[in-house]
């Protein structure tokens, strides 16, 4: 009777212990608020364009701007649904790029991006640090 005792406690107690450790793991992914600004490197067959993106959230909606030296400043929404996201930027020549991407951690993202159906590209980002 002891080792039964003893044995379903230890049950009892591991279980308690890996859902903590998941539940744990699922809020922190889902914790991550993307607000901020971001060093973007889009890797093209032609070159790197390295624009930057500045990123509003609120809940699980995105706004904000996209701003490279060829394309000027262009606004853009988006959704964010736990580790993944996407927005779409439409450039002044009616092309809409369609990023969508993984959080890999608070300051990290990686994911591909679209350009209207007419090529794909990888892209990282990494949030900028506020200056001291």
């Amino acid at each position: 009777m002891f080792s039964f005792n003893r044995s379903a406690f230890v049950a009892v107690a591991l279980a308690a212990s890996t859902l903590v450790s998941a539940s744990a793991l699922i809020a922190q992914r889902v914790a991550v608020d993307l607000s901020g600004i971001w060093n973007f490197k889009v890797v093209t067959e032609n070159g790197t364009g390295t624009p930057t993106v500045t990123i509003k959230q609120q809940g699980d909606s995105l706004s904000g701007t996209y701003e490279s030296g060829r394309m000027g400043t262009l606004p853009f929404k988006g959704t964010v649904k736990g580790n993944t996201f996407s927005f779409a930027v439409n450039t002044s020549g009616g092309t809409t790029l369609t990023f969508n991407g993984t959080i890999v951690d608070a300051d990290n993202i990686k994911g591909e991006v679209d350009f209207g159906g007419q090529g794909e590209a990888l892209f990282s980002g990494e949030r900028r640090k506020a200056q001291d």
